[in-house]
């Protein structure tokens, strides 16, 4: 199956290559060695070399208004291989006039993606949404954006809600999301966002599930800060009233134009997980498309008296 999926990926880039210079290909690797040094005395120090993903992708500009694009996740998955291959992109866009664009098929979806592009570290961790699986990263569907001004756009998403390695399940209701991003000055910009799943039954002790999110992402010269605080109310459309919040706030700081220093912290002690996530450590840009950062993961249980469970990670990008 990798292996046709491959091939088919070959041949695409191939024939489009052939219509002339539209298109490009792209290929990004994340690779990592870690070692956990939290191990007890008399036991196994844990270690390994790992690719987390690889992204194999094509774009291709028909004409002034479609575009199309094409990306394939090699990745891990429960009860598969370890690197087994998803279709993760699969959209066309539409710039239907200078103010409104829309994409439709497997697309990317709006729940993260601000504040993903803030953290700008995704070869190292996900961001917080994401990493405690309160939304999909792509699925099938409709989004569009609308430009109110240069400062101010707003947009909305009506997906499957499945996420893009399911299909739709039997229920066949649509998960929606309204957003509205705000360009504050040319240096901090804010975000909000509210994400609807609706219920499947309907009983006194079920409710639609809402995501609410907040955010905002500071970027200067050297110095680069993000902030994002998340309420998720009617768990899983099951438990009405209750809720839950995520938390997530990171820094990064330039020393020069090869390196940076970086740190993240998340609160997910209201979550399912029930723990809090640091990360810090210090990058370095090797040449373009070159990038390695050398940091320590740590995460801590809400339990009281609960030690942190160290991880030293050595993470590696690399892309075209």
């Amino acid at each position: 199956m990798k292996n046709t999926i491959l091939l088919l990926f070959s041949a695409v880039v191939i024939a489009f290559n052939s219509k002339g210079q539209n298109g490009v290909p792209s290929i990004k690797v994340f690779s990592n060695f870690n070692y956990n040094i939290s191990a007890k005395e008399n036991e196994n120090v844990f270690k390994e070399f790992e690719i987390k993903r690889s992204y194999l992708g094509y774009s291709y500009q028909i004409d002034d208004k479609f575009s199309t694009k094409i990306t394939f996740d090699v990745g891990s998955i429960n009860g598969g291989s370890s690197y087994t291959a998803f279709l993760k992109i699969a959209s066309l866009k539409w710039m239907a006039s200078n103010k409104l664009t829309l994409n439709t098929g497997m697309v990317g979806t709006k729940n993260f993606k601000f504040m993903e592009k803030s953290w700008g570290r995704r070869y190292i961790e996900k961001s917080a949404q994401d990493k405690y699986k309160w939304a999909n990263s792509a699925d099938l569907g409709v989004t569009a954006d609308y430009k109110i001004s240069d400062n101010l756009t707003i947009d909305a998403q009506i997906l499957n809600g499945e996420g893009y390695k399911k299909v739709q399940d039997e229920t066949g209701l649509f998960r929606g999301g309204l957003g509205i991003t705000y360009k504050i000055s040319t240096k901090l910009d804010l975000r909000l966002h509210q994400d609807i799943s609706p219920r499947k039954t309907y009983t006194d002790s079920t409710d639609s599930q809402y995501i609410s999110t907040a955010s905002l992402a500071y970027s200067g010269t050297s110095f680069s800060l993000g902030y994002e605080a998340c309420l998720l109310q009617n768990a899983d459309n099951i438990i009405a009233d209750e809720e839950k919040s995520l938390m997530s706030i990171y820094a990064s700081y330039k020393l020069n134009e090869d390196y940076t220093l970086f740190a993240r912290y998340d609160d997910a002690t209201e979550t399912s997980n029930e723990g809090s996530y640091t990360i810090y450590g210090i990058e370095r840009q090797m040449t373009k498309g070159v990038t390695i950062a050398l940091n320590m993961q740590s995460w801590t249980n809400a339990a009281d008296g609960s030690e942190a469970e160290n991880t030293l990670y050595l993470n590696l990008e690399y892309k075209f």
